[in-house]
């Protein structure tokens, strides 16, 4: 089956992260997928932002009425001085406008600063379907539910509205196009209670932030995946899960994550597949300048010749075309 493309918070190389014109461009390229990260409101809409702080990724700090609300959280175990959505209704969040959030390494999309919206997920999926009718091939979502925990202890739980909302735009069933994912394996079980839709447990490093299992790394041994296949269809690892880097920043040998993941039944879509040379790995880069974009397709056609799934791409054209080719 031909791997799928997934725009990672839209066409984030081109546009500013988690905004509509970022979903855009991405499903112009091609992606199979635009991949909204899910945050609640202080009235209960989930928002897509890359975190709940919203600092670095809205202008906020521009707008002095709202310069009493910068606090201190503890979110997921970590100290956080910041402004945070679950503090702003909707109204007031639509007074924002979306920034940049790497702007060192991607200066030409500070132009659009300024310039767009947060988009709610009814938005998102409105908009989802709007381009699978015009385009006449179908765009799918993949949401990832952010600090599920954390919300849920505050009376803002993720799960029930995000449901709620997909079902009510179709989405109930496996071979439906949304998938949800989350680093965290209580929520994900949850979930498993509620839909049918198909689910990723997302791998990083340490452990879950809900403790559920030891660390990631127990996950990833045959057994661990096993307990995973049970309520999920598939593992979303980063990349040096896969294939990781020496202390030079060059590829070593793979792992057998793939093929012992595949044994287990679980689909694999590692993240994420950027196109600076930041993000690649030393042999794959091309100058000296972190912001440079080096040779992303190299990789990407590495990944596909193990055997992957799909692919989360901040530049979804280049993920688009290296499947193109592979294939």
């Amino acid at each position: 089956m031909r791997p799928i493309v997934i725009a990672h918070r839209g066409a984030s190389a081109h546009r500013p992260e988690h905004t509509l014109a970022a979903y855009r461009l991405a499903i112009a390229a091609g992606a199979d997928f635009i991949e909204p990260d899910l945050v609640p409101t202080r009235d209960h809409v989930l928002v897509a932002r890359h975190e709940n702080a919203i600092g670095g990724t809205t202008d906020v700090a521009a707008h002095p009425e709202f310069a009493a609300r910068r606090t201190t959280k503890v979110i997921d175990g970590v100290a956080v001085d910041d402004w945070f959505v679950e503090d702003f209704t909707l109204a007031e969040l639509k007074r924002l406008r979306a920034r940049e959030r790497l702007p060192a390494l991607r200066p030409a999309n500070t132009a659009y600063d300024g310039r767009f919206e947060v988009p709610t997920v009814a938005e998102i999926l409105d908009l989802a379907a709007r381009e699978s009718a015009r385009l006449g091939r179908t765009v799918g979502v993949y949401p990832e539910t952010k600090h599920p925990s954390y919300f849920r202890g505050l009376g803002l739980p993720l799960e029930e509205a995000l449901v709620a909302q997909l079902t009510a735009a179709g989405y109930t069933g496996k071979d439906d196009a949304a998938i949800l994912q989350s680093f965290e394996v209580a929520n994900l079980k949850a979930l498993r209670t509620m839909t049918d839709l198909r689910l990723i447990q997302l791998i990083g490093d340490g452990a879950p932030a809900d403790a559920a299992v030891p660390s990631y790394d127990a996950m990833l041994t045959p057994a661990g995946l096993r307990a995973v296949a049970d309520y999920a269809d598939g593992i979303g690892p980063a990349k040096d899960r896969i294939v990781p880097r020496d202390a030079a920043g060059r590829s070593l040998p793979a792992t057998s994550l793939v093929a012992d993941a595949h044994a287990a039944g679980l689909a694999v879509h590692p993240w994420t597949f950027r196109p600076e040379n930041a993000f690649l790995p030393a042999e794959l880069r091309r100058g000296d300048d972190p912001a440079g974009h080096g040779d992303g397709a190299a990789e990407l056609a590495a990944f596909l010749a193990l055997g992957v799934d799909g692919v989360f791409a901040d530049d979804p054209a280049v993920a688009v075309a290296a499947i193109e080719a592979h294939a």
